[in-house]
């Protein structure tokens, strides 16, 4: 079993520079974030894939959020697929081993009529990412909000019906179930997908009916990540941990305190 942990975006001003800022720390893992737009070059890309290869930290991306594959706009749709096979070009040059993004909205809508849609649209970019011969994975995330396809079973059918593989919001989750989120319950729904790792993103989390108001700190509220890891030990998988909460490495480090309080060694 190995996990990998480190913090969503660059500690330093650039994903270059905040790579070696983790390694030094004693992380393992850090995503680079396009979420306002795929604005990193391929030769740059180039450049942060093989720093990180030499720090062995191992990369994800986290996808721009301007990205509705169900929209009743057809260029919306379009322009949200450029964007992710972009992301997905960025993450071969970058040797990242995902590219999370948040699907759909339902908008007006039928739920099964979206779960089509996006699970179409995944097919398509998957065929693109296979023939042009990239490793990196799509990895469609747990949604925060009611009104936003993505709940943790939708993206479980999405990963079955598609054979792409999946980001698990734990915050986003935690707050989609108004709190009664079940470790041992979540994992034994996950561990049917026979994954080779999983791939989480974590942080604390305020929410009311409507699902996620904003990320807080571990210390602040949400989802117990010492439950989590106690759960995530006992499973022995292989896991990628990308901390989200507002104070990104230093709650990584308090997680990798916590999972070798567990037993855990790094």
């Amino acid at each position: 079993m190995i996990i990998k942990l480190g913090p969503a975006g660059s500690p330093l001003k650039t994903s270059f520079d905040g790579i070696k800022f983790v390694k030094d720390k004693g992380l393992q893992a850090m995503e680079c974030e396009f979420v306002h737009g795929v604005k990193m070059s391929n030769n740059m890309a180039k450049e942060v894939g093989l720093e990180a290869k030499k720090h062995e930290i191992e990369l994800s991306i986290h996808g721009p959020y301007y990205i509705n594959l169900a929209s009743e706009d057809k260029q919306i749709r379009i322009d949200s697929k450029k964007r992710l096979i972009d992301s997905l070009e960025r993450g071969n040059n970058l040797k990242a081993k995902y590219v999370s993004f948040h699907p759909a909205f339902f908008g007006k809508m039928n739920k099964e009529d979206v779960h089509e849609i996006v699970k179409e649209s995944i097919k398509e970019m998957n065929e693109v990412r296979i023939k042009n011969g990239w490793e990196v994975e799509l990895a469609p995330e747990t949604t925060g909000k009611h009104s936003a396809y993505g709940s943790f079973d939708e993206t479980l059918r999405l990963v079955k019906e598609t054979k792409c593989n999946l980001c698990v919001d734990v915050g986003h989750v935690f707050a989609r179930s108004m709190g009664k989120l079940d470790f041992k319950e979540m994992f034994d729904k996950l561990l049917e997908l026979n994954l080779k790792e999983y791939y989480f993103q974590y942080t604390g989390i305020n929410y009311n009916e409507k699902g996620e108001l904003n990320h807080i700190t571990l210390d602040e509220g949400g989802p117990d990540f010492n439950e989590f890891a106690k759960e995530l030990l006992k499973r022995k998988v292989n896991a990628h941990i990308i901390c989200e909460s507002p104070i990104t490495w230093q709650d990584s480090l308090k997680m990798k305190e916590i999972l070798i309080g567990l037993g855990y060694e790094f």
